[in-house]
């Protein structure tokens, strides 16, 4: 009798500690009823009843398709996939133009310096606002020229 009991008391023990390290380890987005620490908790200070209550009513099931198949989703058929791809070619395609367009200033830049004639390589450039003849007052009110 005394084999009978130890033998019980070693199988609610492990079946106690396999109830609540599949809780901890268990997704969180699939857990029915309480949040995870209280079903530990549930699990470790009622260990057989806390454990038989873990997988009947907290362990949710994974969504199944009828005839019994767990769902598995094909990346082709995922939408939140095919969303991904859609975004990186858009951001990859909008890079590209970005880079085509700072190539094409940088070789503007480079043909405007190359053609000042007085060695300004293109960095003092007349402002719009600027009067055309010398000696008018300028935007700051001194005399240009």
């Amino acid at each position: 009798m005394a084999r009978l009991l130890f033998g019980l008391g070693v199988a609610a023990v492990i079946f106690t500690i396999y109830a609540a390290a599949d809780c901890a380890f268990f997704d969180r987005l699939r857990i029915r009823g309480l949040r995870r620490g209280w079903w530990i908790v549930i699990i470790l200070f009622v260990p057989i009843i806390g454990a038989l209550l873990w997988f009947i009513i907290g362990r949710g099931r994974a969504e199944r398709l009828p005839g019994g198949r767990a769902r598995t989703v094909a990346p082709d058929d995922d939408v939140d996939f095919l969303r991904r791809l859609n975004n990186d070619a858009a951001q990859d395609e909008r890079i590209r133009r970005l880079e085509q367009e700072l190539a094409e200033l940088d070789s503007d830049a480079s043909n405007d310096g190359a053609d000042d004639a007085d060695g300004t390589l293109g960095t003092e450039r007349k402002r719009p606002d600027t009067p055309e003849t010398p000696g008018e007052p300028g935007p700051s009110g001194r005399p240009n020229g």
